[in-house]
């Protein structure tokens, strides 16, 4: 949440010459709801399952694309392992401070953390990132997202082919 998934996606997918694709915004196409509402009216667990579900159909459909998934996408359903089967995956690396200052301007559109204060803000992201990282980890791809640049997150992925 706030590492720049969807930005280095659009970036990456331009410059690739391939389409680009947002997991959420294909739940919400499906859903015909903000994620946020399918948060509040359906639950967690619910849009886990549809994300899961999106993700699979996505795969079985499209050859190739550049995919923008929520960061809790590879924690559920073995996603990761599904991912990696699928395509190359990359974890952009982003550190605390700077997700959270993205995070405070962004916080009412976020169904995760609309509720926490600023001072639990930076405690709610180091928790996440602790609970996640075991997936992310499995990424075929690391970066420091503050660090990269498009030329380089390129040059990894085609090295890793």
């Amino acid at each position: 949440m706030g590492s720049g998934k969807t930005h280095w996606g659009k970036l990456l997918s331009a410059k690739l010459q391939l389409p680009f694709r947002d997991l959420d915004s294909l739940i919400v196409d499906k859903e015909q709801k903000s994620i946020a509402d399918v948060f509040s009216e359906k639950g967690e667990e619910y849009f886990r399952y549809r994300e899961m579900e999106t993700l699979e159909e996505l795969v079985g459909r499209e050859e190739s694309f550049v995919l923008s998934c929520g960061g809790g996408t590879p924690c559920f359903f073995n996603n990761i392992e599904f991912m990696k089967k699928s395509g190359r995956v990359v974890w952009l690396n982003t550190s605390v401070d700077v997700l959270k200052e993205r995070l405070l301007k962004e916080r009412m559109s976020r169904p995760l953390i609309k509720e926490i204060s600023d001072e639990e803000l930076k405690r709610y992201i180091i928790r996440k990132l602790s609970e996640r990282k075991m997936y992310y980890e499995q990424a075929d791809i690391i970066v420091n997202e503050e660090s990269i640049t498009l030329e380089e997150l390129i040059r990894l992925l085609l090295q890793n082919e």
